[in-house]
Protein backbone atom coordinates (compact mmCIF):
# COMPACT_ATOMS: atom_id res chain seq x y z
CA UNK A 1 0.00 0.00 0.00
CA UNK A 2 1.06 3.84 -1.25
CA UNK A 3 1.86 6.02 1.81
CA UNK A 4 2.04 9.53 1.95
CA UNK A 5 4.42 11.72 3.23
CA UNK A 6 3.69 15.64 3.43
CA UNK A 7 4.98 18.10 5.06
CA UNK A 8 2.58 21.16 4.62
CA UNK A 9 5.33 23.41 5.87
CA UNK A 10 7.06 22.51 2.93
CA UNK A 11 4.74 22.82 0.10
CA UNK A 12 3.98 26.08 1.92
CA UNK A 13 7.63 27.39 1.02
CA UNK A 14 7.93 26.24 -2.34
CA UNK A 15 3.86 27.38 -3.20
CA UNK A 16 5.31 31.00 -1.90
CA UNK A 17 8.31 31.11 -4.43
CA UNK A 18 5.97 29.82 -7.34
CA UNK A 19 3.35 32.45 -6.25
CA UNK A 20 6.81 35.29 -6.43
CA UNK A 21 7.60 33.65 -9.92
CA UNK A 22 3.96 33.72 -11.03
CA UNK A 23 3.83 37.48 -10.08
CA UNK A 24 7.71 38.09 -12.08
CA UNK A 25 5.67 36.23 -15.16
CA UNK A 26 2.72 38.52 -14.46
CA UNK A 27 4.58 42.01 -14.17
CA UNK A 28 6.77 40.42 -17.36
CA UNK A 29 3.91 40.30 -19.40
CA UNK A 30 2.56 43.73 -18.51
CA UNK A 31 5.62 45.47 -19.44
CA UNK A 32 5.61 43.61 -22.79
CA UNK A 33 2.19 44.64 -23.37
CA UNK A 34 2.96 48.16 -22.24
CA UNK A 35 6.35 47.54 -24.67
CA UNK A 36 3.93 46.96 -27.67
CA UNK A 37 1.53 49.47 -27.36
CA UNK A 38 4.50 51.81 -26.73
CA UNK A 39 6.43 50.28 -29.99
CA UNK A 40 3.34 50.24 -31.97
CA UNK A 41 2.44 54.21 -31.41
CA UNK A 42 6.42 55.19 -32.18
CA UNK A 43 6.01 52.66 -35.52
CA UNK A 44 4.48 55.27 -37.17
CA UNK A 45 2.44 55.04 -40.61
CA UNK A 46 3.25 54.06 -44.34
CA UNK A 47 3.25 57.68 -45.65
CA UNK A 48 6.60 59.71 -45.28
CA UNK A 49 7.23 62.44 -43.38
CA UNK A 50 4.54 64.40 -42.34
CA UNK A 51 2.19 63.71 -45.29
CA UNK A 52 0.10 61.60 -43.49
CA UNK A 53 -1.68 64.64 -41.24
CA UNK A 54 -1.48 67.28 -44.54
CA UNK A 55 -4.03 69.41 -45.68
CA UNK A 56 -5.97 68.27 -49.25
CA UNK A 57 -4.99 70.03 -52.05
CA UNK A 58 -7.62 70.74 -54.26
CA UNK A 59 -11.33 71.86 -53.66
CA UNK A 60 -12.45 70.03 -50.78
CA UNK A 61 -16.32 70.19 -49.81
CA UNK A 62 -16.11 72.08 -46.17
CA UNK A 63 -18.74 71.20 -43.23
CA UNK A 64 -19.45 67.48 -41.57
CA UNK A 65 -17.77 65.71 -44.66
CA UNK A 66 -14.32 66.29 -43.29
CA UNK A 67 -15.79 64.84 -39.53
CA UNK A 68 -15.72 61.56 -38.21
CA UNK A 69 -18.46 59.87 -35.98
CA UNK A 70 -16.92 61.45 -33.08
CA UNK A 71 -16.95 64.90 -34.88
CA UNK A 72 -13.45 65.09 -34.51
CA UNK A 73 -11.59 65.99 -38.28
CA UNK A 74 -10.87 63.08 -40.16
CA UNK A 75 -7.66 64.35 -41.49
CA UNK A 76 -6.23 65.36 -37.70
CA UNK A 77 -6.19 61.66 -36.52
CA UNK A 78 -3.38 59.95 -36.23
CA UNK A 79 -3.06 56.77 -38.95
CA UNK A 80 -1.62 53.42 -37.59
CA UNK A 81 0.58 52.28 -40.32
CA UNK A 82 1.47 48.61 -41.24
CA UNK A 83 4.37 48.11 -38.29
CA UNK A 84 1.97 49.24 -35.36
CA UNK A 85 -1.34 46.83 -36.85
CA UNK A 86 1.02 44.11 -36.73
CA UNK A 87 1.62 44.82 -33.20
CA UNK A 88 -1.51 45.06 -32.16
CA UNK A 89 -2.67 41.81 -34.42
CA UNK A 90 0.24 39.82 -32.29
CA UNK A 91 -1.10 41.12 -28.63
CA UNK A 92 -4.75 39.94 -29.81
CA UNK A 93 -3.76 36.72 -31.19
CA UNK A 94 -1.49 36.05 -27.74
CA UNK A 95 -3.99 37.37 -25.64
CA UNK A 96 -5.61 33.96 -24.58
CA UNK A 97 -2.13 32.39 -24.68
CA UNK A 98 -1.23 35.05 -22.03
CA UNK A 99 -4.23 34.16 -20.09
CA UNK A 100 -3.92 31.10 -20.32
CA UNK A 101 -0.61 30.90 -18.46
CA UNK A 102 -2.03 33.42 -15.49
CA UNK A 103 -4.77 30.49 -15.13
CA UNK A 104 -2.32 27.22 -15.58
CA UNK A 105 -0.46 28.87 -12.73
CA UNK A 106 -3.58 29.91 -10.41
CA UNK A 107 -5.19 26.53 -11.18
CA UNK A 108 -1.70 24.79 -9.76
CA UNK A 109 -1.26 27.08 -6.83
CA UNK A 110 -4.68 26.73 -5.77
CA UNK A 111 -4.60 22.93 -6.46
CA UNK A 112 -1.73 22.04 -4.38
CA UNK A 113 -2.74 24.51 -1.40
CA UNK A 114 -5.92 22.47 -1.67
CA UNK A 115 -4.89 18.81 -2.11
CA UNK A 116 -2.45 19.59 1.06
CA UNK A 117 -5.01 21.22 3.28
CA UNK A 118 -7.27 17.70 2.35
CA UNK A 119 -4.36 15.48 3.22
CA UNK A 120 -3.67 17.64 6.64
CA UNK A 121 -7.36 17.16 7.66
CA UNK A 122 -7.23 13.45 6.59
CA UNK A 123 -4.61 13.39 8.79
CA UNK A 124 -6.29 14.81 11.80
CA UNK A 125 -9.52 13.03 10.90
CA UNK A 126 -6.99 9.67 11.40
CA UNK A 127 -6.00 11.14 14.30
CA UNK A 128 -9.54 11.74 15.78
CA UNK A 129 -10.75 8.09 14.91
CA UNK A 130 -7.85 6.54 16.23
CA UNK A 131 -8.21 8.77 20.05
CA UNK A 132 -12.20 7.58 19.81
CA UNK A 133 -11.12 3.50 19.26
CA UNK A 134 -8.33 3.98 22.03
CA UNK A 135 -11.50 5.64 24.20
CA UNK A 136 -13.89 2.86 23.70
CA UNK A 137 -11.37 0.05 24.62
CA UNK A 138 -12.80 -2.01 27.39
CA UNK A 139 -9.67 -2.00 30.11
CA UNK A 140 -11.61 -4.33 32.52
CA UNK A 141 -11.03 -6.89 29.74
CA UNK A 142 -7.60 -6.87 29.74
CA UNK A 143 -7.44 -8.28 33.58
CA UNK A 144 -8.45 -11.54 32.73
CA UNK A 145 -5.74 -12.34 30.34
CA UNK A 146 -3.36 -13.41 33.15
CA UNK A 147 -1.42 -10.17 34.12
CA UNK A 148 0.16 -9.27 37.78
CA UNK A 149 -2.54 -7.41 39.84
CA UNK A 150 -0.88 -4.49 41.52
Amino acid sequence: MASWDIQPQGVQGQLKIVGTRAEDLGDALSTLLADLREAAGAAGTAVPGSQAAALPHGPVMPGPALKGPTGAAVLSQTSTGPVGAALAEYAAARKSDFKAMADRCQAAVLGAAKATNEYVQGDLEAAQNAQRAARAVRLDAFKDFGGKQR
